[in-house]
């Protein structure tokens, strides 16, 4: 019995081990679960706070790219908070890149994975099962082991005694986290990024931390390389004249100033601009800073010893335009047609009065300009002759004056030279814009008013290529160094602007290239006529080959006549036919016949004579042009044109119609390939561009007459603050004065007889004769104007 009741005895103790085992099993799994589930709230924790970082980044920069256009501020305060802010990112940036990185996220799962010791401690437990099995110790020793080797796998420590929770430095940070998600859900910590209380205190510390000198109540004086700067800039022009190119003096100012260079980069910055620096941002910054400390001084500058800022006040809303030339029709030259047509597509916007200023030759001089002997005992009569030339053509009556001053013909020059102060004979009350045709041509012997101080703006166009034509004749090249810098000397004293038909022409001052003539209307329409025959299928050319021009060696006769007689074998049965009058008619056809060339020299006629339309060809082989009138007119006709690779033909390449060459075999090629192809008709834009509409948008976009004519010729220079410092009369230009100097120095020589006659001037046209004052009804000049200019 008894051993049945041990036995008895032995099972149920089994059975209540089993059941604490159990209980045990069942414990550490809920124990487990809840670590593993603790655990996994951790890594969605911390992926939350990664997130959170990274959103705190993407407030960062969305705050620095709203910066600038969410509030109005000065463009240096605004490089200022962005500066801040742009300090402020790379430490967001690195704080998240540390924090993310994979050792940290190694390190946290080491500490808290599975494979960790958990302080928990199971003591009591172990305690109360030992003292229950300490009969069974045979039969539990399995149990046992496995508890230990459970032990040494996890230490455990509860919170409280007989149950399970999570641990306290959990706790703290789960509920560290919850706070943290709260605040971030709610917008508690990166709403003040959005607001704009927090943006204004940055911009008040900013403001303590570095005050702007331009807000400051005394200007920083000027220091010594900005005063150099300054110096090297206005001395440009007088530098130019010595040599010394333009853009050294932009790099020596630009190396004097480069401590804005760090003020461009944060203003470009800002406004989102390219951060390039350019000499032209430099300049403006420099004639602010010297306007600036000239206006903190209440210095206002009214100009120098030969200027005079007394011109034209446009009092009745209506500005006038004064074109002033050195020719007139009949005489069929460049200076006569174009500005003539310049002075009828200018008045016939309405916008502005037009005077058209002429000269007015006696009848000696008439008779040896003016084609066939024509003559004119009255400006008026010339004038009708005028408006009705300029009429048939344009097909408008234009309303404009026609005004003239006297002139006399050098026939040593084969030009116009004006007699007296030309200014004069426009009235002060219409003084307003002066259009000069050739500057320097009007201007070598000009003894009078400076046009600069009478007019408000003064535009020179440069037609002619005469340092091209001096050297041609005997000492060309000592004659051309002193005419290129008499061109020079004028134009600077004399002009605001200058615009040169084409790069042939030497580079003037304030000079830049642009097309701005023209062609008759005339040209175009018979071009229209002859695509017409075309697609009509008729023969719109039965003739080959011309060339037209005034018979003068320099326009292209010496080079046509070489290129004939080296490649005669070449062009075999080739026949060109020549149309042209002037001075060296007897010698250029004696020439040709020497040389047995097929040339058939026909009398001069204009360009758009019936007998002309019949040609296909127009060959023009002169380097003398600076931008040949005849070349524009036989390509609005529809012909082909055979022309040097020249600067004067540059405008003319994009037209399909235009062969070039660069060499005598050149020629020969371009001119077989014109006689056996049929030209291309012309585009509408091709038709645009060579009329006198596009080409007058284009003066007056180079000239700045659309500024001068909107009265922004002069605009208020606007500091980076927002400040407006007026530019024109509260600063010294030394440019200005240079070319006033060299006005007044040109004036003192040019009243000189002596000098006058010296260099080349004709006798008598420092001031006009009795018969000029017959003609045009004038008083008799003063003896001498006792002060410059006035």
């Amino acid at each position: 019995m008894e051993k049945g009741s041990q036995t008895t005895t032995a099972a149920a103790t089994t059975a209540e081990n089993s059941s604490a085992f159990s209980f045990i099993s069942k414990g550490w799994r809920e124990v487990r679960d809840s670590a593993d589930a603790d655990l996994q709230l951790m890594k969605h924790r911390a992926n939350s706070f990664k997130n959170l970082a990274a959103s705190f980044d993407r407030e960062i920069e969305n705050l620095i790219q709203s910066a600038a256009p969410t509030f109005s501020v000065p463009a240096i305060r605004q490089s200022s908070e962005i500066d801040f802010m742009k300090k402020l990112q790379p430490k967001i940036s690195e704080f998240r890149r540390v924090y993310s990185a994979p050792e940290i996220s190694r390190k946290v799962m080491e500490k808290w994975g599975p494979r960790a010791k958990l302080g928990i401690d199971l003591s009591r437990i172990r305690s109360a099962i030992v003292a229950e099995l300490d009969e069974t110790e045979d039969e539990d020793m399995y149990g046992i082991m496995e508890f230990n080797k459970f032990r040494k796998g996890r230490r455990l420590r509860f919170t409280e005694e007989g149950q399970s929770g999570d641990w306290e430095p959990i706790q703290v940070l789960k509920t560290r986290l919850r706070e943290f998600e709260k605040k971030s859900s709610s917008g508690e910590i990166f709403g003040g990024f959005k607001n704009s209380e927090f943006v204004e205190k940055v911009k008040s510390s900013l403001k303590a931390i570095c005050k702007e000198p331009q807000e400051s109540k005394e200007v920083p004086p000027l220091d010594v390389p900005e005063l150099v700067a300054y110096l090297v800039r206005q001395s440009g022009p007088f530098l130019d004249q010595l040599g010394v190119r333009r853009d050294i003096c932009d790099k020596i100012v630009e190396s004097l100033c480069s401590k804005w260079k760090n003020q461009f980069v944060l203003r470009s910055l800002a406004e989102g601009e390219s951060l390039t620096v350019d000499s032209d941002k430099i300049n403006d910054e420099l004639d602010l800073r010297i306007a600036s400390v000239l206006q903190s001084t209440g210095h206002c500058y009214e100009g120098g010893f030969w200027t005079d800022f007394r011109k034209h006040d446009v009092s009745d809303g209506k500005r006038h335009v004064a074109i002033v030339t050195t020719a007139s029709l009949p005489w069929m030259t460049g200076t006569a047609v174009n500005p003539l047509f310049r002075a009828a597509y200018l008045a016939k916007s309405a916008k502005q009065n037009v005077t058209l200023l002429v000269p007015w030759l006696c009848r000696s001089d008439q008779e040896l300009v003016y084609p066939n002997r024509l003559t004119f005992s009255s400006p008026e009569e010339q004038e009708n002759y005028i408006r009705n030339w300029l009429e048939e053509r344009t097909g408008f009556k234009a309303d404009f004056r026609i005004s003239f001053y006297p002139g006399k013909f050098s026939k040593e020059r084969r030009s116009i030279i004006p007699a007296g102060d030309t200014s004069q004979f426009i009235p002060s009350k219409d003084a307003d814009i002066c259009i000069l045709e050739e500057p320097e041509h009007l201007n070598w012997y000009h003894h009078g008013k400076r046009w600069t101080d009478k007019f408000n703006h003064v535009v020179g166009i440069v037609h002619t290529n005469y340092l091209e034509y001096i050297k041609r004749e005997k000492n060309g090249a000592l004659q051309a160094f002193f005419v290129k810098h008499i061109n020079n000397w004028v134009t600077r004293a004399y002009c605001h602007k200058v615009l040169r038909l084409s790069a042939a022409t030497q580079d003037l001052p304030k000079s830049v290239i642009c097309n701005v003539h023209g062609v008759n209307p005339k040209f175009l329409k018979i071009g229209e006529k002859v695509a017409e025959e075309r697609e009509l299928g008729q023969q719109a050319f039965s003739k080959g080959a011309y060339f037209l021009g005034k018979m003068v060696w320099a326009k292209g006769y010496r080079e046509l006549i070489d290129l004939l007689a080296k490649h005669e074998n070449d062009l075999d049965g080739f026949k060109l036919d020549v149309y042209g009058n002037g001075e060296d008619a007897h010698e250029v056809q004696s020439t040709a016949k020497r040389l047995n060339l097929n040339l058939n020299f026909l009398k001069g006629r204009d360009h758009a004579d019936d007998s002309l339309h019949g040609y296909k060809v127009f060959i023009n082989p002169s380097v003398s042009d600076v931008l040949c009138t005849a070349t524009a007119e036989a390509l609005a006709m529809g012909k082909f044109v055979v022309c040097a690779d020249h600067p004067s033909n540059e405008f003319f390449r994009s037209f399909p119609n235009c062969l070039t060459y660069k060499t005598s075999e050149d020629f020969v090629a371009k001119v077989k390939e014109a006689l056996a192809k049929e030209p291309q008709p012309l585009t509408p834009e091709q038709i645009y561009n060579l009329s006198w509409e596009a080409a007058t948008q284009r003066f007056v976009q180079y000239s700045e007459l659309d500024h001068v004519l909107n009265n922004e010729h002069n605009p208020a220079k606007v500091r980076p603050n927002g400040k407006l410092i007026a530019k024109s009369l509260s600063m010294p230009n030394l440019s200005e004065m240079v070319d006033g100097g060299l006005a007044f120095a040109h004036y003192c020589l040019t009243g000189n007889e002596v000098l006058r006659l010296c260099t080349g001037a004709i006798p008598g046209t420092r001031d006009y004769d009795k018969q000029h004052c017959k003609d045009l009804h004038l008083l008799p000049p003063q003896v001498e104007n006792p002060i410059y200019g006035w």
